[in-house]
């Protein structure tokens, strides 16, 4: 199982496996039609309030993931990202320009934890 993780604009690579949006908005620049996704899970991204609340602030990140990990607790569609992550390859895709700290990042440390 590999679970990556690459912002929305990078190239589709064959080692990505299933690409999946886990952004609640749809990326700016980016058709809707494009091939380069394979799902969008809009339901396992933050909440709008606490996308707002975070706005990509460094400072915030671990509050952030708290918060958010909360959300996610007993959510449908992560367990059934969880179960994906289980039986395929898959890549997590995100569009905000912060590599380090954004939803894509937590989701994907919150989906390894649930593996074990």
């Amino acid at each position: 199982m590999l679970l990556g993780v690459k912002r929305v604009y990078e190239k589709r690579e064959l080692a990505d496996g299933k690409r999946i949006l886990v952004d609640r908005l749809w990326p700016r620049g980016v058709k809707r039609s494009t091939q380069n996704l394979d799902d969008w899970m809009r339901d396992v991204a933050p909440s709008d309030e606490l996308r707002k609340w975070f706005a990509h602030d460094p400072e915030k990140w671990e509050e952030f993931k708290k918060r958010y990990k909360e959300e996610l607790r007993g959510n449908k569609k992560f367990y059934e990202l969880v179960d994906m992550a289980r039986k395929s390859d898959i890549t997590l895709v995100y569009s905000a320009t912060d590599t380090e700290h954004n939803n894509a990042v937590a989701l994907s440390e919150f989906v390894q934890e649930a593996i074990g």
